[in-house]
């Protein structure tokens, strides 16, 4: 008598290898088992609970690579889904350390090399050993044809085992991990190891790599990525399998960000060459600046431009939007009030009405806020006039308060614009500080309160501080916004006498704080200091 066919269950293909485990442990992710983990046996007579053991397992490893895959898409930045593709490949390969060297085939960058569980010095380190030595040098420095990326194939047939001694493994069409990949189980027992290499290894405690490139039909090779292990081993085939399904999802979600973050570079040189490359030297007055552009590219503009009989006059700006149009938009406006300040700068009420109708005429469809100060250094007095600005923060040693400007509305939002001026009389050692509503923005909270914590910032600037508008800036910018990349040393206030900065502190957005949403805005914070 035959024995009744085994039951039939759609979409399940009996050649597909055996997850690497059966029942997942309480709490355990993707990649738990241990690497020396094997597929349980199958007991004789049983095929419909092999069957579901084979499921059961299957939908574990796509739930993971699932909860990985959408990790991986909520980044929208490159340096963000590169500590998310090393995080999620050491689950999936069983590593606890590793790192990735981006560096595009087309040469037009950026070039990085970004470490999981590897200090700085680490990777100057591993910098230091011949690049022909290194997983990743081996990787990105050999000639491959295009292969539409190096990712895992579909579920499938595992092919031959892989061979062991370090060299690249070339296992055919549906094998694990991809055709490049390049597996080095038991580094310190190569043949011809270099001597740098293997004390770097030492140093590391590193004995056994991983490594795959990171290759897209359309963009070629963008780079490679390396896990460490501590002990000889390497990863099994399942886990190799798992990080080839993952990385062909990451390499195209990393294609897709590298040209975002092209394009961002490309607006913030465009902004930069749009705004002053130094400010002036004014006998009397120290200046400094420092901005920080948006990833989309903002519109936040500032300048300092001598003026006739000694003066001059210090202007800050925003135009709404982002992108390429409001650049333009924003560099007409800094040029018209170049042009409106030499000509009628003494009255800053027609200076901005001027702007007003220039915007007017010429960018219907936009807004803008700015604030325009004429300054006299021999008399420690500013003339200024807003439109829709934040008003300038007087600091000193015996106040910190802000400069009671009329209450009006943007450029370009109403008919006809005017307001009444105000004058300021600063005392020695007084600092005037300008800034964009974008450094307001940047805390997340209501302006109310963030206009109270801008204030805050400048009362609690360190009395040692006072005396460099650069170290003001700084001080103001770490309050408003914790972790907030500054200018750094040495780009604040000029030198002794009366002198002025040419310093620019460029920076990109840092930690943000907790709780709230954090915009991502342009910040112009610009300080005068009177001596």
């Amino acid at each position: 008598m035959s024995m009744p066919p085994p039951p039939k269950v759609a979409g399940i293909d009996s050649t597909v290898p055996a997850p690497a485990h059966t029942v997942a442990p309480p709490g355990a992710h993707l990649g738990a088992p241990s690497p020396g983990s094997h597929p349980t046996p199958t007991p004789p007579g049983a095929p419909a609970a092999a069957i579901q053991d084979r499921l059961a397992g299957w939908v574990c490893d796509l739930t993971g690579l699932h909860e990985l895959t959408e990790r991986l898409a909520r980044t929208t930045r490159l340096r963000d889904a590169l500590h998310e593709l090393l995080r999620a490949g050491a689950t999936l390969v069983g590593a606890r350390r590793g790192l990735v060297v981006l560096e595009p085939s087309d040469g037009l960058g950026p070039d990085t090399t970004v470490g999981l569980g590897l200090t700085h010095a680490d990777l100057g380190h591993i910098e230091t050993v011949p690049r022909a030595m290194t997983s990743y040098g081996r990787l990105l420095d050999t000639p491959t044809e295009p292969s539409g990326g190096v990712s895992g194939p579909p579920l499938g047939p595992p092919g031959p085992p892989a061979p062991l001694g370090g060299s690249p493994v070339a296992p055919p069409t549906g094998t694990p991990g991809g055709p490049d990949e390049l597996v080095r189980p038991d580094l310190l027992a190569e043949d011809g190891l270099n001597p740098h290499h293997r004390e770097v290894l030492a140093r590391l405690g590193c004995a056994a790599t991983y490594a795959l490139p990171l290759t897209t039909r359309a963009a070629g090779r963008l780079g490679a990525a390396v896990w460490l292990y501590d002990e000889p081993t390497e990863p099994t085939e399942r886990r190799r399998h798992l990080i080839g399904l993952y990385a062909r999802h990451a390499t195209e979600h990393l294609s897709r960000l590298l040209e975002l973050e092209r394009a961002r570079t490309a607006l913030a040189a465009v902004a930069e060459e749009l705004l002053p490359t130094r400010l002036p030297r004014i006998p009397g007055v120290r200046l400094a600046v420092r901005h920080q552009a948006a990833p989309n590219g903002g519109g936040d503009w500032y300048d300092a431009l001598p003026l006739p009989d000694g003066a001059f006059g210090l202007a800050v700006g925003s135009v709404t939007g982002s992108g390429p149009g409001v650049l333009a938009a924003m560099g007409g406006l800094r040029a018209s009030l170049r042009a409106y300040a030499v000509m009628e700068g003494e009255d800053p009420v027609a200076v901005l009405s001027d702007l007003e109708l220039l915007l007017r005429l010429t960018e219907p469809a936009r807004s803008a806020t700015a604030l325009f100060a004429y300054c006299e250094p021999m008399l420690r007095r500013m003339t200024l006039a807003g439109a829709g600005h934040t008003p300038p923060l007087i600091i000193g040693e015996r106040r910190t308060e802000f400069v009671e400007t009329s209450l009006s509305a943007p450029l370009g939002m109403l008919s006809c614009w005017e307001a009444p001026t105000v004058e300021l009389h600063a005392r020695p050692g007084e600092t005037v500080l300008l800034c964009t509503d974008g450094l307001l923005r940047r805390t997340g909270e209501p302006m109310d309160r963030a206009v109270a914590r801008l204030h805050a910032a400048g009362a609690s600037v360190p009395a040692a501080l006072r005396s460099d508008p650069g170290a003001v800036a700084d001080h103001v910018l770490r309050c408003m916004v914790p972790g907030e990349a500054t200018g750094g040393p040495g780009s604040g206030a000029g030198g002794p006498g009366g002198g002025t900065t040419d310093g620019r502190g460029h920076g990109q957005p840092g930690a943000r704080p907790a709780g709230g949403h954090v915009a991502e805005a342009d910040v112009v914070v610009l300080t005068a200091r009177f001596e």
